[in-house]
């Protein structure tokens, strides 16, 4: 006799009657399929960070004259990208990789609260690698902000 609930071997529904399902990223939040505005793949948002660590490594290099801690780099790679997305909507790796960071509720700045609490969480790394359907991370479910491209 088969079991009501199910087991975790049988998986999840393959059709859960939801008809209100997204038909792409982004949907959801009005934002378009494609181009200027759509959310940012995991490809550009993880070579974004990337390009960012990088410059944060060389800020810090300059700063202690060497590579010799590892803090020094990751407190200048915090401070960049806190200061670039309050002033800018951008870190410069974003920026590079024609991506900003905006808001979701509402057409305005993502200001320095917002920024210091997005930067916060990915300083621990792994906010950023559990995204949702639409491919936010943690940390910008957490905020109310998404990283979508620019130009």
């Amino acid at each position: 006799m088969a079991r009501i609930t199910g087991t975790w071997l049988t998986g999840p529904p393959t059709d859960s009657g939801d008809s209100e399902a997204p038909g792409y990223r982004g949907e959801l939040y009005g934002l378009p399929r494609e181009g200027v505005g759509s959310l940012a793949s995991s490809g550009r948002r993880v070579g974004a960070l990337f390009l960012d660590w990088f410059i944060g490594v060389g800020v810090a290099a300059v700063i202690v004259g060497g590579f010799g801690s590892s803090t020094v780099p990751l407190l200048c790679w915090f401070v960049i990208g806190v200061i670039a997305v309050t002033l800018f909507g951008f870190t410069p790796g974003q920026y590079f990789l024609k991506l900003r960071v905006g808001r979701i509720d509402a057409n305005a700045p993502v200001g320095f609260v917002r920024a210091l609490a997005r930067q916060v969480l990915i300083v621990f790394v792994v906010p950023a690698l559990f995204t949702d359907a639409d491919g936010r991370g943690m940390h910008d479910r957490a905020t109310g902000t998404a990283l979508v491209i620019a130009r």
